[in-house]
């Protein structure tokens, strides 16, 4: 009988006698196999840690640096404390621009979470018509670039050559100042940034309706309950979570708002309707106070994350209740 050796130089037989019946262990060595799942996932988020520390992380750093220094864009900056965020306390340009920036937050939001949830409810109704083309139409919008809405909406509300108001005259009435008057520029705001902002939480919310288990709906119905009264008692509460992703993510915009207001009337009139970014920016580029502008940026990021981890207790608590 012939007898194969084996790599540690046993014969087949000789080894299947020593250990019979038993199985023999492959031993894993480490190190390989490791390696490939720490450096497959790194390899694959690379590039966006890369883009993150590059356009969020560094500018971060270097605006907190530019605000304790009197950097004016040129030169080289000198330290001069916290001196930037001691005017910032005192300057009372800066707390009205904050208030009218909380003033425009506390009206917007509620529109931007009205409007989207209601198109959202139409478009998931099984009794609507055309809703392909709704949605396209509901969704264009949102592709339009805020700079491009705010000249289109300043070109329909001009006072002397806007088409608005050369409706209003042609059927009798007198053409509003929608650019002079501060109370419409801040609703014609209003208007355009629940026009453009809409879209993309309409979408988050036809997701969320969409996963509602129908049966849910249909016991409520068997019970007698009306359509409002299911979308009161079952709907609504289970879009809870994309109802507080809805309003987290519409405040923050809202609180950073800059370009559409800058096409549309220039934070006008005067420095009326002025939001926290619109003061940043001219403080620091048509001023030339970047470390002002910078102190003023460090503020605006510390109150935003305050609201986020306020709405963030306030989430949670719910969801412990």
């Amino acid at each position: 009988m012939s007898t194969t050796k084996t790599v540690d130089g046993r014969s087949a037989e000789t080894s299947a006698l020593i250990t019979p019946g038993r199985r023999t262990r492959r031993v894993r060595r480490p190190g390989r196999r490791s390696t490939t799942f720490i450096v497959a996932p790194l390899s694959f988020i690379a590039i966006a840690v890369v883009l993150f520390a590059l356009f969020f992380v560094w500018p971060g750093a270097l605006g907190l640096w530019y605000s304790f220094t009197d950097y004016t864009g040129v030169g080289t900056p000198e330290f001069i404390g916290a001196d930037n965020y001691v005017e910032l306390a005192q300057d009372p340009d800066f707390y009205a621009v904050l208030g009218r920036t909380f003033l425009y937050t506390v009206l917007s939001v509620p529109l931007h979470f009205i409007a989207a949830l209601g198109i959202a409810v139409l478009l998931t109704s099984t009794l609507a018509k055309g809703k392909s083309v709704a949605r396209i139409i509901f969704f264009l919008p949102w592709l339009i670039s805020p700079i491009v809405a705010g000249v289109i909406w300043k070109w329909l509300f001009g006072e002397n050559f806007g088409m608005v108001n050369f409706l209003i005259e042609a059927f009798g009435g007198n053409g509003l100042n929608w650019e002079t008057d501060p109370t419409l520029a801040l609703l014609l705001i209003l208007v355009v940034s629940t026009w453009g902002g809409t879209a993309f939480n309409m979408l988050l919310f036809i997701a969320a309706i969409r996963n509602i288990p129908q049966s849910y709906l249909e016991a409520a119905q068997l019970d007698g309950a009306n359509g409002w009264q299911r979308f009161y008692r079952i709907v609504l509460p289970l879009l809870r979570p994309t109802s507080f992703m809805v309003i987290l993510l519409t405040t923050i915009g809202s609180m950073k708002e800059f370009a559409m207001v800058q096409a549309l009337n220039g934070g006008g009139p005067g420095t009326s309707n002025m939001f926290m970014v619109q003061y940043i920016y001219r403080t620091g580029f048509e001023r030339a106070d970047v470390g002002y502008a910078s102190a003023a940026s460090m503020v605006l990021m510390v109150i935003l994350i305050i609201i986020a981890i306020i709405q963030l207790r306030f989430d949670k608590r719910n969801d412990l209740a």
